[in-house]
């Protein structure tokens, strides 16, 4: 009983997570755009997130594998987003906009990764699908990202903070129930954090799969962009990401049916060839109503992609090292190429247009594949 009550206010929590999430990855963009910034400035504003990552992951990270503790380290991270986000919001100059964003970030770039911890943990304890407790994120992205959507187009964009304060104070309730993690080792001290940066198979993987995870990244930042240049509305944007998000909550939902199928790396490689098919598709199209049903495309890529990458992960760092190594694999998927996505995506948008970017990502996204075909062979003749 003990175990389904905390079972169900993980899977709560991150619904919850997602729900606010989806206001700052979906609609963020288009409130810069709307207080005056340019594609270059928009693109260092939302690089700040990601920069911020890189520190505040690796270093909530250690402090969580340090004292045991997930859900004290979840609290304080909550408590400082909800105070900085009503700073963020309310800066209405690009360098004030950048100071409390890195500080916005600081506090909120490990709640999702945290959450992810602790799904993929509670998953192995209880001998379940880490998708089966995942999808519930994408549930409440998708519901959040069409009823936010809505909202927006009805009250204006310019009221964004509102209902991220509503969800992130719910997520804060929700975060004092869930259960924390149990930790029989002694607790790590910093020299032990260099076991992970010696692990040849973790770092080589980070490198390799960034090729994958930038133009990703770049399509999170600027998606709500290229639906407003085809002519649509933030109501469309939010349909986007809603129908993206159902086909990504089917596939973590289904995952204990197909995961453990095959090796690993070969869902890791499928999802990279689904993703250079839909940024060659993306950068093609010029009908807006076109995108909506291609966005089922997000499921068979992101889903299974960052379902197979942080299986991978969880195998090759040992387990006392677990958060440190988990919050590393999201500061690199989300931060590293955050910055590098979200950068040069404005850049390219502001010199060329976004059916350029687009295309860019998708040669770029079919370099990392065939980097990470090598790789697999290479693993694979190693273990002969």
């Amino acid at each position: 009983m003990k175990n389904q009550q905390s079972l169900f206010s993980l899977k709560l929590f991150i619904f919850n997570f997602h729900a606010t999430n989806t206001i700052i990855l979906s609609f963020l963009p288009l409130y810069l755009k709307h207080k005056g910034l340019t594609g270059t400035e928009i693109g260092w504003v939302l690089a700040i997130g990601p920069f911020a990552t890189i520190i505040s992951q690796p270093f909530w990270g250690y402090v969580s594998d340090k004292y045991k503790t997930v859900k004290k380290i979840l609290i304080i991270s909550i408590i400082g987003m909800l105070m900085m986000s009503m700073l963020f919001f309310s800066m209405g100059h690009l360098v004030t906009i950048l100071i409390f964003g890195a500080l916005f970030y600081f506090f909120s770039s490990p709640i999702g990764a945290f959450g992810d911890s602790l799904a993929q943990r509670r998953a192995d304890e209880l001998h379940i699908s880490f998708g089966s407790i995942r999808m519930w994120g994408s549930i409440g992205f998708g519901l959040s990202s069409l009823l936010i959507g809505e909202l927006l187009t009805k009250v204006g964009i310019g009221y964004i903070v509102w209902p991220y304060v509503i969800l992130g104070s719910f997520l804060l309730v929700i975060a004092f129930t869930l259960k924390d993690v149990v930790v029989e080792e002694d607790p790590i001290q910093l020299i032990d954090v260099k076991k992970l940066f010696t692990n040849r198979p973790f770092i080589f993987f980070l490198g390799f799969m960034m090729f994958v995870t930038i133009a990703h990244r770049a399509n999170d930042s600027y998606i709500g962009i290229y639906i407003q240049a085809l002519g649509g509305t933030e109501s469309l944007v939010g349909l986007a990401w809603f129908v993206g998000l159902v086909s990504e909550a089917i596939i973590f939902a289904t995952a204990h049916y197909w995961f453990r199928n095959y090796h690993t790396f070969i869902f890791i490689l499928i999802a990279s060839f689904i993703y250079i098919i839909r940024w060659f598709i993306y950068g093609s199209i010029h009908s807006v109503t076109a995108v909506i049903p291609l966005q089922i495309l997000h499921g068979l890529s992101f889903g299974v992609f960052y379902t197979a990458a942080l299986d991978y992960v969880t195998r090759v760092v040992p387990n006392v090292l677990q958060s440190t190594g988990h919050l590393i694999f999201y500061s690199v998927f989300f931060g590293v190429s955050g910055i590098i996505g979200s950068l040069f995506g404005g850049m390219i948008m502001d010199a060329f247009s976004v059916h350029t970017l687009y295309i860019g990502m998708a040669f770029f996204t079919l370099i990392g594949f065939v980097v990470m075909s090598i790789y697999y062979i290479a693993i694979k003749r190693a273990e002969i």
